[in-house]
This record gives C-alpha cells, sequence and structure tokens, in this order.
C-alpha cells in the first residue's frame, strides 16, 4: 500500500504509471546549469525504478553507463530509462539510437544548456561534421530544434526557475505487450517466405517493428540450414535469441571467403543489410538460393529509401516485405513521433511537379530562412535524403550550420522540384597542402581538394579556391526535363569568382554521362570499390580560372597516363567506355612519377596513391623488389604477401615496399632520388625539383 500511497502523490510516478498502461514512451528535456540539470536526473532515478542508462562522458554514482559513439554495440538491448547528456553538444544520432533500447514506459531525459543560452554556446558534437578544428556555435539547429520541442505536446519540458509543470497524454486506451511467438504482421511473412523456394527478400520496417524476431523466427522454422551475417554480432543478438542454435553466424568478409570455398546453405538472414558493403554484399547474394534482407527505413544510419534504390534496383528479381505494427510500444509513441518530427525520418509523400511547360524557379536559400520556413527545410533535406545513400541526421546539421555550405532550390509553383547542395573548399596554404600530399597532415574540410593531392597526385589542388556539388537531387516527377543541367549551370554561373567547381560520386555510366554532359572532366578515378555505392570513385572538374584549366589538364593527363595500366590490372581504364582512353608508356619515369614515388618512399603517401607508378618502377628496374613485385605483378592479397615475406602485419609491410621503392629509386639515379627525397621533405616543394609540369 505504500508503494500505491507514494504513486498517488507523486507527478512523476503517476505519469510514469500511465505511460506504462499506455506502452508508449516519452521524450523529458532538462534546460539549466549543468549542476542543477545533474540534481534533476538523480532527483528521478531515486523516485522511479528502473536501468537509467547514461549516455555521455562518464558521471560519478551511474554505474551503467555508454558513450554515445558505443551506442550502436546496444542494438537489441531494452532498458527501461534514461538520460542522455547533451549540456556540451547534442549528438541527434546517437540520441536517436538511444530511444531504439527503450521499452514502453521509459522516460528518454535529456539535459541540455539553460534555454535562453543554449543558440550562443559552442556545440561539441559540432566536431564530427563541421569541418572545423574547433567546435561551432549551431543557432539554426537549436532554435530548429527547440521549436520542436514546444510545439509537441508529448514532450515534457522542465526548465531552471520555473514550475515544473507535467503535462499529461491525452487519454490512451490500455496496451497489451505482444503475445509470445509471431503476431498476425509477422506470420503473413513467415508464410511466404517458409513456401518460396528461391528469391532475394526485402525487409523494410522502423525501428521495434519485430525484423530481426522475424528473421530469427524463419531460422527457427525453416527446416534447413540458415547462415546469418550482421554489421557485428551484437547487431544480430535478437536474430540469434530467436533462432536459437538454428543459425550460424558469420562476419562478413569471413562469410565471402567460406562461401568461396563451401556450399551455401538454404537461406541467407542478413540484419541491417543497408550497412553492409554493397559490393559484398551483392557477390553473397549469388551463393544463396533464398536470401532475406532486413533494414530500417527510418533511423540514424541512412535511409532505407536510399538502400532500396542504389542496391536493390541492381537485382534481377527481388520481393519486397514490410511490417508497419510497433512491438515494443503502441502505436503513435510520442517518443518515436517526435524523433520522427524532429529529425525528417518519415517517409515522405510524393509530391506532384507542374506540367511539363511550368518553368522552374531556381533560388539561393541561405541557412538563416530556415528557422522561419521550416517546410522549406523539409523538402529540400526529404528530396536529397530520398536520393543518396546513407544520409544521416548528421546532413541536418551540417545542412543547418556548417560553415560555407550553399544551396540552390528548383520550385514549380509551391513543389520543390529539385535540390543542389555545395560546399566551399580549398584556399589551403602551399606549405599545407604539400603536407596533405605527403600524407602527413589532413586538415578537416576540403573534401574532394585534398583529396586531389592526396590520392591525385595533384598536390596543388588544395590551394585554389573550389566549390564542391556536395548532393544533388530532382523529385521523380520531375526528371528527364534538363532541371539537373539547370542547377548544375546555376551553381557553376554563382562561381565564376573561384578556380573550379568538382564533384565526387560513384564512377557508372550514366552518372558520368551526366557529369560530362554538363561540362566536367574526368580527373581520378580510384583503384578499389567503394563500400557505400559498389563502384569505383571518381572526381572530376569544371575548371573556371586559368589555373583551374591547368589542374584539370594535369589531372586529366595523369589518369591517361595511368590507363595502360589500369587496363592491365583489376581497375577500370576507361570505366566501361567512359571517354578516358590509354596512352602508351614510353617506359620511363615521368617527373610525377619520380615526385609521388619519393613521397611514398620517403614521406606517408599511401599505397594506392603511388600504385600506378609503382608498377612503372618496376618496368624500369631488374632488382628483387619482393614485396612490390608479389603485390603489383603476382596481385597477391596482403595476408599472402606477408606469409611469404615474413613480415607481421599491414604496417610491417607498407614499411617493406617504402623501403624497396627508396631501393629501386637510389638504384635508377642516386642524384635525382637525393633532388626528390628533399622535396618530399616539410617545406620541401620551395626547394629545386619542384617543377609543376606531370
Amino acid at each position: 500500500m505504500a508503494g500505491a500511497s507514494a504513486e498517488a502523490t507523486d507527478p512523476w510516478r503517476q505519469a510514469t504509471a500511465r505511460m506504462r498502461r499506455a506502452g508508449v514512451r516519452r521524450l523529458l528535456v532538462v534546460s539549466g546549469d549543468a549542476g542543477w540539470c545533474l540534481a534533476q536526473a538523480q532527483m528521478l532515478r531515486g523516485r522511479l525504478p528502473g536501468d537509467w542508462l547514461w549516455v555521455g562522458a562518464p558521471q560519478a554514482g551511474w554505474p551503467r553507463y555508454c558513450p554515445p559513439a558505443a551506442l550502436r554495440t546496444l542494438l537489441g538491448r531494452e532498458f527501461r530509462h534514461a538520460v542522455f547528456d547533451a549540456r556540451r553538444g547534442l549528438a541527434v544520432d546517437a540520441l536517436a539510437a538511444l530511444a531504439g533500447t527503450l521499452r514502453a514506459g521509459s522516460w528518454l531525459v535529456l539535459l541540455v544548456p539553460a534555454w535562453s543560452l543554449w543558440e550562443t554556446l559552442p556545440d561539441a558534437d559540432s566536431l564530427r561534421w563541421s569541418e572545423r578544428r574547433d567546435p561551432i556555435i549551431t543557432p539554426h539547429f537549436i532554435a530548429y530544434f527547440r521549436h520542436s520541442l514546444l510545439a509537441d505536446p508529448g514532450v515534457a519540458l522542465v526548465r531552471q526557475g520555473e514550475d515544473v509543470i507535467l503535462a499529461p497524454l491525452p487519454a490512451l486506451p490500455p496496451w497489451r505487450p505482444p503475445a509470445p511467438g509471431p503476431t498476425d504482421e509477422q506470420q503473413a511473412l513467415l508464410s511466404r517466405l517458409l513456401a518460396a523456394d528461391a528469391g532475394v527478400f526485402v525487409l523494410t520496417a522502423p525501428r521495434g517493428r519485430g525484423k530481426s524476431t522475424l528473421a530469427g523466427m524463419l531460422a527457427a522454422r525453416s527446416g534447413g540450414c540458415c547462415w546469418a551475417t550482421a554489421p557485428s554480432k551484437d547487431t544480430a543478438a535478437v536474430l540469434e535469441r530467436h533462432a536459437g542454435d538454428l543459425v550460424r553466424f558469420f562476419a562478413p568478409d569471413a562469410l565471402l571467403l567460406r562461401c568461396r570455398h563451401h556450399r551455401a546453405a538454404d537461406w541467407l538472414l542478413v540484419d541491417e543489410a543497408a550497412a553492409i558493403p554493397m559490393p559484398l554484399l551483392r557477390e553473397l547474394l549469388d551463393y544463396f538460393p533464398r536470401v532475406l534482407l532486413t533494414t530500417t527505413v527510418q533511423g540514424y544510419e541512412g535511409s532505407g529509401r536510399g538502400f532500396l534504390l542504389k542496391f536493390c534496383a541492381t537485382l534481377a528479381r527481388w520481393h519486397h516485405l514490410s511490417l508497419e505494427q510497433p512491438l515494443r510500444w503502441a502505436k503513435d509513441d510520442p517518443l518515436e513521433r517526435w524523433l520522427g518530427a524532429t529529425l525528417l525520418f518519415d517517409e515522405p509523400a510524393e509530391r506532384a511537379v507542374a506540367p511539363p511547360d511550368a518553368a522552374p524557379v531556381l533560388t539561393r536559400p541561405v541557412q538563416a530562412r530556415w528557422r522561419s520556413h521550416p517546410r522549406e527545410l523539409q523538402d529540400f533535406y526529404q528530396l536529397l535524403a530520398g536520393a543518396h545513400y546513407r544520409t544521416t541526421p548528421l546532413d541536418l546539421r551540417r545542412l543547418m550550420d556548417a560553415p560555407g555550405q550553399r544551396f540552390i532550390a528548383a520550385r514549380t509553383g509551391d513543389r520543390l522540384a529539385g535540390a543542389l547542395w555545395s560546399v566551399d573548399e580549398g584556399g589551403l596554404s602551399p606549405a599545407l597542402a604539400h603536407e596533405v600530399w605527403a600524407g602527413r597532415r589532413r586538415p578537416p574540410g576540403s573534401l574532394v581538394a585534398q583529396s586531389l593531392a592526396a590520392h591525385g597526385g595533384l598536390w596543388t589542388a588544395p590551394c585554389l579556391r573550389s566549390r564542391r556539388i556536395s548532393r544533388i537531387a530532382v523529385a521523380a516527377a520531375g526528371r528527364r526535363r534538363g532541371l539537373g543541367r539547370q542547377l548544375v549551370a546555376r551553381m557553376v554561373a554563382g562561381a565564376a569568382e573561384l578556380d573550379f567547381v568538382s564533384v565526387s560520386f560513384g564512377l557508372t555510366d550514366d552518372l558520368w554521362r551526366f557529369w560530362r554532359a554538363v561540362g566536367f572532366q574526368l580527373v581520378h578515378i580510384g583503384t578499389h570499390l567503394e563500400a557505400s555505392s559498389g563502384c569505383y570513385s571518381a572526381m572530376a572538374l569544371y575548371p573556371l580560372s586559368a589555373a583551374g584549366r591547368r589542374l584539370a589538364a594535369q589531372g586529366t593527363a595523369l589518369l591517361t597516363r595511368d590507363g595502360d595500366i589500369r587496363a592491365q590490372g583489376d581497375v577500370p581504364a576507361d570505366g566501361a567506355g567512359l571517354g578516358v582512353y590509354p596512352r602508351p608508356c614510353a617506359g620511363g619515369l615521368e617527373v610525377g612519377d619520380w615526385r609521388n614515388l619519393a613521397g611514398f618512399a620517403f614521406a606517408r603517401r599511401s599505397p594506392a596513391a603511388c600504385r600506378f607508378s609503382l608498377t612503372r618502377l618496376l618496368q624500369r628496374t631488374d632488382l628483387p623488389l619482393t614485396a612490390l613485385r608479389l603485390w603489383l605483378e603476382q596481385r597477391l592479397d596482403e595476408g599472402d604477401i606477408a606469409g611469404r615475406t615474413g613480415l607481421s602485419g599491414r604496417k610491417a609491410l607498407t614499411a617493406r615496399w617504402r623501403e624497396e621503392t627508396a631501393q629501386a629509386l637510389e638504384d635508377i639515379s642516386a642524384e635525382t632520388c637525393r633532388r626528390w627525397r628533399l622535396w618530399s621533405t616539410p617545406g620541401g616543394y620551395l626547394h629545386a625539383g619542384g617543377e609543376e609540369g606531370l
């Protein structure tokens, strides 16, 4: 009776009991001085029984603790009540991940700075996405975030110096957790899967709908051999719990190796498939007669729509399945509703655009405008999220507050038909650009400009002023009308004072055809398939100044020079007809090769960045250079090379490659080697040998 009496007189216990009966969770925001916020959290922990996981920097007296970056290791686990410490920085992706671990009847307590000061304080989390050395203030997102808190009646807000008013939720029907076993919705899908003789099935759903549970049930009921994989074993914990001993888990790379040498199982179950490298996933599918892929359509790790667009659209035949009913909390859960609305997780309905003869109006919105026009922000972000793989809440924060962001929106009437997002880059000092080229420094920002130096050998690229196209998207109903070209043309016209415009993309026929048609020149192709796109990465430039034109010409010449080696190996020579043609190599080492090889031998340039120059070096010398020849001529993988050479680990192998390169350069020309070794030292670009040619 004492417990019942306490509940009747304590508003926190009363509210929590109502939440538990209704099967819902709520967000409680505590705003004030750091010490006062902590005291409120401690008070709540004392009043309300629960797990009380603390997410943030370690806090004395809180035994259950997890740093925000490690929250993914808790997938599949459940907690009652948690505190998220955002007093110094707001990691919204971690906040969303934490929400997915809370069971019905839980509070998510969010500690934030004093309400009136919040916009003016540097946000430590900005170091992850702002491309700045020091934390920046984030006034636009904080204003947007605060408005979302005030606008949602399901959010409870406690501010220092104000009376605590805990607004009750509207009357909600009693909730009962699902009975053991599959729900009706799950059973219908299980029946379909168990009857399948073959096929790839893609199950998408928001969090908490039982995707992993269904995958485990399938393994338990299939009667055949089931193998499972996931980005980590922790991710597959729920699947394994429901499958028992009837599924065998493999890490993705270990599973692929096994499939290459052993007969595959009857079923492959892939949990959170969107987080697995696409080339690896695509190869795995070929080994299994039946495959179930699960992925989240709304969440902190990216867009399920992006997975469907990028990966599933490449499959010859696949079947889309979905789950709608939440299992761990009630429908219309206040916490899930607020997160989806605030972080724009919800899938927007496809909106019609104006007739083909309606001319789009192109504007240049600025970050400050979105504070007063949130619907424009939502339209812009969601259009880009639907078109680009692995868009996350960090992109929303970057969009709203990161310095140097530029936007173009194309509207037909009141509908957003197209969007382009670009970022200012470059302007590094020659000394810093040289260090980037050498592999000794990688300051934040200037993604393509620095990549051109670090990977493409164009060491002066970061010195020039440029603008990178980060995202571009056109609404489905408005495609094939030239709108993408108009967006790029408007962006280029607004960058006339710069040296070049750049873009980085996954190399496909269609994408390169588009970028070439709007005036870009291909200057670099990567040497390995990218995990996120399943394609070779490519960089292209639209030169605007004389310096930009020289840089583009150098990049094209470098790419062309390497074409003959690309054609002999396992990397694309011309992207299957993309218009970059091999040039016969004269057999000697050019200036660009000497620079590249000295940077590898005497600085820290990566093996991949120097691969083609190293291949020409082997053609030029008769020295044994065992480790280099095993890699580039016999094309063994690093493990086999290490075994044959007696080396342990990649670090030791790379050091051996550098030693052999230095030995070969010295053998070819001691004087030239000395000069380029000096050039590769810090500040060495000031010495003789720094010709700007190839």
